[in-house]
Parts: structure tokens; C-alpha cells; sequence
């Protein structure tokens, strides 16, 4: 019994920087409001849930076990504290809007300062709301119900229709996701390749770069709204 604990608490060990890792990747997406220490915590519990229920008879890599283990431990509790404010959403849906609106008025991908001129704002006062919303996610629950009728959940547990997983499994989705990730402007497909692709973070996609990692946060957030712009059919 004691040579188990003693082998668990050495995957602990050697599995904790794992953890810290994932916390400042998902920061990247969430409000300042989020302490990534708490996110950190809540992830070290994941790992050791994960230590405590880890099979290694049925063939899988710990590792990958952990990663998912972890990372739900930390959406479980971003989740509980209601972390994305009505009011991110509606700034992200004002630059989707304005994007779309470009896109199909020049049948090409608007520019910063042209976002920024269509949205009836400064350049720096577009880039700061760029910042605002860097926890733009391609799909929210809310895309697919309307704010002031019944939840997500209980009008569509029965039969799991207009569920987000299953647009996100659609191969038509998936393909359209592809083509809309190519439309992207070069240095915001080659940044989000390198965070989604490579797992590369901030700091390092901003050396990369040669920007600053608010800068790289910035691009992230244009580009999701560019990618969210695109996919609008499948959210309507």
C-alpha cells in the first residue's frame, strides 16, 4: 500500500509542470478577471484524480489521460464561475458582425482598420476590445438558443439536436472550418497554427512574430471573430 502512494506521488510530481503548462495555455483565452493560479489548483486535483483512475492494462498513455483529466477539472470549474460576462459576448459578436458585414460588402477579409472604421472606432480603442474578448471561443452553447427562452440543456437533452459537438463533428462543418482557416490573413494562419497546431504559447508565437504577447492575444481574438464570421451559416 505504501509503495503505491509513494509511486503515485511521484507521478504527481513529475506530472505537476503538465498542469501549470495547461493553465497558462488556456489563460490565453480567458478574461484577466481568471487567476491562473485557481486554474492551476483546480488542475492539480484533475491530476490526481487522474493518478488515482489511471488503467495502464487498457493500452492508453498517461499523459493523454492526464491532459483530459486535467483540463476538464479546469472547464468544470470555469463553467461553475459563469467566467464569460454577457457583455465579452456581445463585444465579440459586434466584430463578427462587423467582419461579416465587410466581407460581404468587399468579398474579402477587412483589414484591422477596417474593422475598426466599420465598428465607428479608433484603431487603439478596436485593438483594446480585441484584448476584452481574448476567451472567444468558434462556438457557444448560446449560438444555438435564443438568451431569453429555455436553456441549452433542457430544451435539447432528448434528442441532442442543435447540439454544438455534433456541428463541430459534422464533416461539412470540418471542411467549411478548414476553408475559413485558409481565408485567414497569412500571419493569423500561421499564429494559429502555431498555438493550436504546435502548442506553442504566447511568449513564444510573439518571438516568432516579433510582437508583443498582447499583440499575439489581439490576433487571436480577430482571428477566431474572422473564423466565427465565416461559419456564421452554421450557427443560424
Amino acid at each position: 500500500m505504501a509503495g503505491k502512494q509513494s509511486s503515485q506521488d511521484e507521478q504527481i510530481t513529475k506530472y505537476a509542470p503538465l498542469v501549470k503548462r495547461i493553465a497558462y495555455h488556456m489563460m490565453a483565452r480567458l478574461p484577466a478577471s481568471v487567476e491562473v493560479d485557481d486554474l492551476i489548483q483546480v488542475g492539480l486535483i484533475g491530476l490526481m484524480d487522474a493518478v488515482g483512475r489511471f488503467d495502464g492494462t487498457q493500452g492508453a498513455q498517461f499523459e493523454s489521460y492526464a491532459t483530459q483529466r486535467i483540463r476538464g477539472a479546469m472547464l468544470d470549474e470555469l463553467r461553475e464561475a459563469d467566467w464569460l460576462p454577457r457583455h465579452v459576448r456581445q463585444k465579440s459578436r459586434q466584430i463578427e458582425s462587423a467582419i461579416n458585414r465587410l466581407e460581404q460588402r468587399n468579398g474579402k477579409s477587412p483589414s484591422e482598420q477596417e474593422i475598426s472604421a466599420e465598428l465607428g472606432m479608433p484603431i487603439d480603442q478596436y485593438q483594446s476590445m480585441l484584448g476584452d474578448v481574448k476567451c472567444s471561443q468558434l462556438l457557444y452553447y448560446e449560438d444555438f438558443s435564443d438568451e431569453d427562452s429555455a436553456s441549452f440543456l433542457e430544451r435539447y437533452l432528448v434528442d441532442g439536436s442543435n447540439d454544438p459537438l455534433a456541428v463541430l463533428e459534422d464533416e461539412g462543418f470540418r471542411d467549411s472550418l478548414i476553408a475559413a482557416i485558409h481565408h485567414l490573413p497569412e500571419r493569423e494562419r500561421s499564429m494559429m497554427g502555431m498555438y493550436y497546431e504546435q502548442d506553442m504559447n504566447l511568449k513564444e508565437i510573439g518571438a516568432v512574430l516579433g510582437v508583443s504577447e498582447s499583440r499575439v492575444c489581439q490576433l487571436h481574438s480577430q482571428a477566431v471573430a474572422r473564423l466565427r464570421a465565416q461559419l456564421k451559416i452554421w450557427k443560424d
